[in-house]
């Protein structure tokens, strides 16, 4: 029997359970904590190293080593040393340049003053394997962000005296940063976090946004979304009933549009590129007024970067349906994540090629 992890949002794990039992019926949940969910073969095959977990509410995934559970951190290293050496050949082990070691969500982000990523507890511990005398000869990098298709070996602490251990390949974007998180920190002359969110949804996305581009938001007050876009150089228009932030009503490249965008006219969007969405509704709600907005004849929108919220956790089990309405809109590649800064609700990305 061998075993998979995966990190999550601190209370998504439900949705996450839910999202594996019915694309991987042939798994079975094992270990958990809030932020950590556990997976094994139900035979003893194992898992392939082909395998790939399909969620969009893993944040991070790998195959499981084991764990070491302890006091003393540098004896906890060397368990890990043991671990790996017995798990892996001399080889492959010089075919692995990096090591990423972060801790499991304690709080949703945004609450207590929480955000996820590498946490001072990590940062010690990643200090400790990296003085191990099992890295004296290998030399991982800890928390780097390693080349495309590279071999990392994973420390997630689940507790503080209990290290879980395992692997996986970093094939691009979030699979190559430390628990799946962007290394961003929010500026100070930010409105608000959202600027977090979109920072973020751009690099996961992979959108081809460039400096000159038009873009809407719709549900952009205070406006960390629409700073975050005008930092890329994109001429923004916000769209939202409430009041922006000052600082944005003194941007050149920023219109704000007040009202609801299902009251505007369709002409209004005729001109812009990418249309992004935040809106506090439920997703079939934004959904509506996105449609009416991207089938008008007059909207040639390239791309969307939506944010859909989830009021209760089961609206998670109707994802495949978001995705096939919005395919039905002409957007043939759909995308979603539940990003690292996202609270309860995922980011859709949609591109029509």
């Amino acid at each position: 029997m061998s075993f998979v992890f995966a990190v999550c949002q601190a209370g998504a794990e439900a949705a996450l359970k839910n999202e594996v039992s019915r694309r991987h019926p042939e798994l079975r949940l094992a270990f958990s904590r809030p932020g950590f969910v556990t997976l094994k073969t139900p035979d003893s095959r194992g898992f392939t190293e082909q395998f790939q977990l399909k969620s969009v509410f893993a944040r991070s995934w790998g195959h499981s080593v084991g764990k070491v559970v302890g006091t003393d951190g540098n004896e906890m290293a060397r368990q890990v040393g043991e671990l790996l050496t017995a798990k892996f050949t001399a080889e492959q082990l010089a075919t692995c340049g990096h090591l990423h070691v972060w801790e499991r969500d304690r709080f949703m982000p945004g609450s207590r003053d929480f955000e996820p990523g590498v946490s001072v507890l990590a940062a010690e511990v990643g200090r400790i394997l990296e003085a191990s005398e099992f890295n004296a000869e290998r030399q991982l990098i800890v928390n780097a962000i390693p080349e495309p298709n590279s071999m990392i070996i994973d420390c997630v602490l689940v507790e503080p005296g209990e290290w879980w251990i395992g692997w996986h390949i970093a094939e691009q974007g979030p699979s190559c940063w430390p628990g799946g998180v962007p290394q961003i920190e929010l500026p100070e002359e930010a409105v608000s976090r959202t600027w977090l969110k979109m920072v973020e949804g751009l690099m996961w996305s992979g959108l081809p946004v460039k400096p000159g581009d038009a873009v809407a938001e719709i549900g952009s007050s205070p406006g960390g979304s629409c700073q975050a876009l005008l930092g890329l150089g994109l001429t923004v228009t916000g769209i939202d009933p409430a009041e922006m932030d000052e600082a944005l009503l003194k941007e050149e490249k920023f219109t704000h549009v007040r009202g609801r965008a299902k009251d505007l006219p369709r002409r209004l969007f005729s001109n812009f590129r990418w249309l992004a969405s935040d809106a506090s509704a439920v997703p079939n709600y934004s959904l509506d007024t996105i449609e009416a907005i991207v089938t008008h004849p007059s909207v040639k929108i390239e791309g969307l970067l939506l944010t859909l919220k989830f009021t209760d956790w089961k609206l998670a089990d109707e994802i495949p349906l978001y995705h096939k309405r919005i395919r039905s809109w002409g957007y043939q590649n759909v995308r979603s994540r539940q990003l690292a800064f996202n609270r309860r609700e995922i980011c859709v990305a949609a591109t029509k090629d």
